[in-house]
């Protein structure tokens, strides 16, 4: 098989410098991949100038649709993936991770640009910022999209997910990617790859592949440009050593080695559901993928006093593990990568082995369905180091496969250390029902590690596992982990993006953000907002009405019927020694709905429904006899689907001296 690379709109086929690819299954050439001829600067141009300046006229929704068109493609032809990913190792339970977790990676990147971002080219960061004392000088954070593109470097454990989860908020961002997968593993990724151009998702140019080596790509970008990196430290190192991205200093974020660890909680015993729990994740996390991820437990933090029925536990469990062909349903774990990988974590089993003993391990492990002499198989690896706080090969060593190291500690406090003493990792695990010990934790350990996962017999059934990065939470972690971040929602998306501070009038701000902000132009026109459909309403249009007078016996009325007789409402003497009010004043919720009655068109038209409101403060007591005065001022508006948009209404409440007693952000969903 050829591994081609994906050129400005062609494919290249390998050349006379391409490299041999084994099955990590028969040992056996199945692919060549690599051209050392690659233009890169087309490519770089390519990318720059037709997928790039596509992509930016779409909006965040019309990307986000996009991606929603590419993952339901993928979805509907995964299968011809899972068959050949066998050949990397993997087993079906292994490419559901790989595979079905990045299109649902894309699915969750798709809902949340829609859900989250505007239907704009430009997103707003935080609150307006005041910096006059009048109002007509104001502060705005905004994200654009960058005139660069991102280049994307992938391990080789996950082809499809690696790819997958960067390639997501990459083009939801608006920034066009070149994507460099591990070559070992890269003719899955050219399949995948290849699904993605035929669902003709993206314009043109949003995307290209390269199997087999960048060549001077990278000392070709500009600071428009990024790079996004998954693989070793040492890997790491070097590539963003590169002296064009010092120069430029082009954004450059890593994703690399991390000795995760699980520390089971004090209070877990034999025979607690707990218990079983911690056997069942880190045998889990030792076999999914042959032990090949990087979020794996590396280090075991188990009670003093129970460590030994840890370790007979986890050594009972991994004794059942069916070793062998990932093409058989029978079969638990599959191969490494290669045996190349496989001698690797020997010797890194060794190194280890100097401060540890081996409590578990097949030296002969029975292959099903294989050939054992070829393919690169081994047996699932358990050490106990009884010395753990001397022992600087246990936490600087990362075995990348399926093997693990148990520790004893004394308190929760002596957890904690052992747990920081990796330098920095992706995921922490910590299996507990005592509240405290989270507590603990979080505070001792958060600093060290990008995520912290707490499981117990009461979310155990729902919970994704210690090793699954989720495309809602973040994803990387400080120190040894390499600083970066990916995934984590619309955070990921904003990676790729130029966050810059804008400042001016607010009719600037107001125009340049396509949304409402106080301040701006306001304008009244003849017909009821309300009685307009979506598509005629247009950012700052406001209805003003009132008055309307409070009396003494709303107030009372309301507090009768709704129940709220709270005494700032109902006790004049005892509202008068409250240092908020002069003496009873009106409910907030009272002037919320007398406010909805004068704003709201009571006939069938265009509004269907008000969804909800955001941002209600009250600023200032309304007592009886005041009145007051309300003003509907389209903020901003999101189109929905083909029948309906979301309009944001911003409401304001004045008394009869105009001094503003509360606002608040309405939403109301309006036919287009």
């Amino acid at each position: 098989m050829n591994v081609d690379s994906y050129v400005a709109g062609h494919w290249v086929t390998p050349d006379d410098s391409a490299v041999a690819i084994p099955s990590a299954v028969t040992g056996k050439t199945i692919a060549r991949a690599g051209n050392a001829s690659l233009d890169t600067l087309t490519m770089l141009d390519y990318a720059r100038n037709t997928g790039g300046a596509a992509l930016r006229e779409m909006t965040f929704h019309d990307r986000a649709r996009a991606l929603k068109n590419l993952a339901t493609y993928l979805n509907e032809h995964k299968e011809s993936l899972v068959t050949l990913a066998f050949d990397t190792g993997a087993t079906r339970a292994d490419s559901f991770i790989d595979i079905d977790g990045g299109i649902g990676t894309v699915f969750v990147f798709a809902s949340k640009g829609r859900r989250e971002l505007p239907d704009d080219t430009i997103c707003s960061d935080g609150d307006i910022e005041q910096l006059s004392r009048n109002g007509s000088f104001l502060g705005q954070h905004i994200y654009t999209s960058k005139p660069g593109v991102a280049v994307h470097i992938n391990a080789y454990n996950f082809p499809v997910w690696g790819m997958l989860e960067k390639l997501a908020p990459t083009l939801l961002a608006g920034m066009p990617a070149i994507i460099k997968p591990a070559t070992s593993t890269c003719y899955v990724t050219m399949a995948c790859f290849r699904l993605m151009l035929q669902s003709e998702a993206f314009p043109p140019g949003s995307m290209q592949l390269i199997s087999g080596s960048t060549g001077e790509l990278l000392n070709q970008l500009n600071f428009q440009d990024s790079v996004s990196f998954t693989g070793s430290a040492r890997t790491a190192l070097m590539l963003k050593s590169t002296r064009r991205l010092l120069e430029h200093s082009i954004p450059f974020t890593a994703e690399q080695d991390s000795l995760n660890a699980t520390v089971i909680g004090p209070d877990v015993v034999a025979g607690s559901a707990e218990f079983d729990l911690a056997v069942r994740e880190i045998c889990t996390e030792m076999t999914t993928k042959a032990g090949q991820k990087c979020t794996a437990i590396r280090r075991i933090m188990a009670p003093l006093n129970t460590i030994e029925n840890f370790i007979e536990a986890i050594r009972e469990q991994l004794s059942a593990t069916r070793i062998g062909n990932p093409a058989l349903e029978s079969n638990t774990m599959g191969a490494l990568v290669s045996t190349t990988q496989r001698d690797d974590v020997f010797k890194a089993k060794a190194a280890l082995q100097q401060q540890t003993r081996t409590v578990y391990e097949n030296p002969n492990p029975e292959i099903n369905g294989a050939d054992s002499d070829h393919g690169a198989f081994m047996s699932p690896v358990l050490l106990h180091c009884e010395h753990p706080d001397n022992a600087d090969a246990v936490h600087s060593t990362e075995a990348f496969g399926p093997l693990s190291t148990i520790m004893p500690y004394r308190d929760l406090s002596h957890a904690c250390k052992l747990l920081n003493h990796g330098r920095g990792s992706l995921v922490a695990s910590v299996i507990t029902c005592d509240p405290d010990v989270a507590r603990d934790v979080t505070l001792a350990s958060a600093s060290s590690h990008g995520r912290l996962y707490f499981n117990n017999r009461h979310s155990m059934r729902e919970s994704t596992g210690h090793g699954s990065p989720l495309p809602h939470l973040t994803h990387g972690g400080p120190g040894r982990a390499g600083g970066g971040e990916e995934l984590g929602g619309v955070r990921a998306v904003k990676h790729y993006m130029q966050r810059t501070a804008l400042q001016g009038h607010p009719d600037l701000l107001s125009a340049a953000t396509s949304q409402y902000i106080i301040g701006s132009t306001e304008t009244t026109t003849d017909t009821h907002p309300f009685r307009k459909r979506f598509s005629e309403l247009f950012i700052g249009e406001t209805l003003s009405a009132g008055p309307r007078e409070i009396t003494l016996d709303d107030i009372e009325h309301f507090a009768r019927f709704t129940g709220d007789t709270f005494y700032a409402h109902m006790d004049e003497e005892a509202a008068r020694d409250n240092p908020f009010f002069p003496g009873r004043v009106a409910h907030g919720y009272l002037l919320l709905s007398f406010a909805a009655g004068l704003f709201v068109d009571p006939d069938p038209g265009p509004v269907l429904a008000n969804t909800g409101l955001d941002g209600l403060t009250f600023q200032k007591p309304v007592s009886p006899e005041d009145s007051i005065n309300v003003s509907l001022i389209v903020k901003r508006k999101t189109k929905r689907n083909d029948e309906y948009g979301e309009v944001r209404w911003h409401v304001r409440l004045e008394n009869q001296h105009g001094e503003q007693v509360a606002s608040y952000e309405l939403h109301t969903m309006n036919l287009l």
